[in-house]
């Protein structure tokens, strides 16, 4: 008996829904990490890309732990000189709520090809309401499991 290898025609995805109101940003985007990599699935396959759908809501409802509100910044830079601009996380989590939880999940996926594919089938609301009813998410509860 050998070892089971997935393929990546054979992988069957689904769509799971994160509520991030009231958790920490960095359960949540741990939890996003690993539905979207295809860890919680028995023929995880590191070298094929098997993960599912992720829809996170009410990213704007998230906690920061700690000082990290006012002490943790948000930099881009444009490569020219002085081009640095610093964005403290309390003001991006009141315009931009989308891009912390983004950041948060892009830092726990591997740095490789699969980090595109896999951010790809990210999708991040502020609110509680998605456009995505027709696929039938389930619910994912943090630290928990499915409900099916």
């Amino acid at each position: 008996m050998g070892t089971f290898m997935a393929k990546q025609q054979t992988v069957e995805r689904k769509w799971y829904v994160l509520d991030a109101a009231d958790v920490s940003l960095g359960h949540t985007a741990a939890q996003a990490a690993v539905l979207l990599h295809g860890k919680h699935k028995p023929e995880f396959t590191p070298h094929v890309d098997g993960g599912d759908f992720v829809i996170i809501v009410n990213a704007g409802k998230a906690r920061l732990t700690g000082k990290k509100l006012d002490q943790k910044y948000y930099r881009t830079h444009s490569g020219y000189v002085g081009g640095l601009k610093e964005t403290k996380y309390r003001v991006l989590m009141q315009k931009r709520p989308e891009l912390a939880m983004k950041l948060a999940v892009k830092g726990m996926l591997p740095k490789n090809k699969h980090q595109d594919w896999a951010l790809g089938r990210l999708k991040i609301y502020s609110g509680s309401e998605h456009p995505h009813a027709a696929q039938k998410p389930l619910e994912w509860k943090i630290g928990g499991a499915a409900d099916v």
